[in-house]
């Protein structure tokens, strides 16, 4: 099997130092070691965050994989790759359509094995669960504030006089390109003290919105 050994460290301080790079090294080694693989490279994200994907080691090494370069990616800890269920859990379903596998050393996760694979989608049906649960949270927290008549959205800030004069003219038909260079040539400032632009009146334009769905809940 070829390997990728991917490592992390967070912080600039642990980059410069090298410290926790060793440790994450030597455990691979001595797992792919064990097991008869061999690596065919290591990749390191240094001073980079594991809250989110974004880290052009881990891009590069999902390339790799995905290109048929390798057969497995493996990390040291799971927070190595991912400190979020819901994207080690898409990573679990990415190897598995594009043909490899995915080891976390430390919670004995090993897609290429069926205990493994067990393990990995237990980790997915968490998220699955955990998504389902705060969607619908949300749903129901939304419809009790619209029931209540809580107006959602960011809160107003520009007078009546003029929202109700970009409501007026929107609904004559005139485009929000016309309605800012109107606003403009009154002197009439937004709500920052700025100019107008399309967008800025595209934004009053939505929040009128809200408020009549605020009003018919």
């Amino acid at each position: 099997m070829r390997v990728i050994a991917y490592h992390r460290v967070s912080t600039d301080k642990q980059a410069d130092t090298g410290n926790g790079l060793e440790a994450q090294a030597a455990t691979i080694g001595k797992a792919v070691a064990a097991r008869g693989w061999g690596v065919v490279v290591n990749l390191t994200d240094e001073g980079r965050s594991g809250s989110n994907m974004n880290r052009p080691a881990l891009a590069d090494a999902l390339d790799r994989l995905d290109r048929g370069e390798a057969d497995v990616l493996v990390v040291a800890k799971l927070d190595r790759l991912s400190r979020s269920v819901r994207d080690f859990a898409t990573l679990v379903e990415r190897a598995g359509r594009n043909g490899w596998s995915l080891v976390a050393l430390d919670i004995d996760v090993d897609t290429s094995t069926p205990t493994g694979e067990l393990m990995a989608n237990i980790y997915g049906s968490v998220a699955q669960w955990e998504r389902r649960i705060i969607g619908q949270r949300t749903s129901e927290a939304m419809q009790a504030m619209k029931a209540r008549g809580v107006r959602l959205g960011r809160p107003v800030e520009l007078a009546d006089d003029v929202r109700q004069h970009i409501a007026t003219e929107r609904a004559a038909g005139r485009s929000l390109r016309a309605i800012a260079d109107d606003l403009n040539a009154e002197a009439v400032l937004t709500a920052r003290g700025g100019r107008w632009h399309a967008s800025t009146v595209r934004a009053v334009v939505d929040s009128l919105a809200l408020d009549e769905l605020a009003r018919s809940a």
